[in-house]
């Protein structure tokens, strides 16, 4: 994910977190910057994409203020989603998709796939905060899709991703230390790769419906 898809994702966040009403105007573009770690130039950018979606609208020498959520094509923005949606809704859905992404990637994932998946699940244990780590998890699950090369499923995963890191921003920016060395996912994560090496189609479907109900069960608990 680039700096500006990051910047959007977080303002997406903000606005989805935030207790805003239509009409209400957001911070000052100075204060946004230094509640979501952007630069203005990402901000604005960020702010282009939701005005044409109709998440937000702006008013020259009065600010930026939210907008109903509806575009010029009546289509739902990944905001206005995520304010009629909940995490367990959101994991149930990652629960259909990433385990079909996982199976047609032990099929058609490339060596420079299996090269980059590697790369990044050594880089998780080393990270030095939960907010890093999540960043490259994306990272680990977004390759899975690209890797099973196929368009309509990406477009779907990214879809359904960016409506993930909307709905969970909160908690995670309130949790300051790093994932411990015996983090469940890391070894979760590796038979993953595994199975994708070895081009078995069934075992990585079922490892990442595994993973997946590991996770939603830390993040759900009985």
């Amino acid at each position: 994910m680039d700096t500006a898809e990051g910047a959007l994702v977080q303002l997406r966040a903000y606005i989805s977190q935030s207790k805003l009403n239509p009409n209400d105007r957001l911070p000052s573009e100075r204060k946004l910057c230094d509640l979501l770690g952007v630069t203005r130039c990402e901000l604005r950018k960020a702010f282009a994409v939701l005005e044409t979606e109709g998440t937000i609208w702006r008013h020259v020498g009065r600010g930026t203020f939210i907008g109903d959520g509806v575009s010029e094509d009546i289509s739902l923005s990944i905001t206005a989603i995520a304010k009629n949606t909940t995490p367990r809704e959101v994991m149930q859905a990652r629960l259909l998709l990433e385990p079909l992404l996982a199976r047609e990637a032990a099929f058609h994932a490339t060596a420079q796939h299996m090269d980059a998946l590697q790369l990044i699940s050594n880089k998780t244990h080393r990270c030095k905060s939960w907010r890093e780590y999540e960043t490259l998890d994306n990272q680990f699950h977004r390759l899975f899709a690209e890797a099973s090369q196929n368009t309509a499923l990406l477009a779907m995963f990214d879809q359904l991703n960016a409506l993930r890191r909307t709905v969970v921003w909160g908690r995670l920016r309130q949790r300051p230390d790093h994932p411990p060395k015996d983090h469940h996912s890391f070894g979760e994560h590796q038979a993953l790769i595994e199975a994708v090496k070895n081009r078995d189609g069934d075992q990585a479907q079922t490892l990442m419906h595994q993973h997946l109900q590991s996770v939603t069960s830390k993040l759900f608990p009985e």
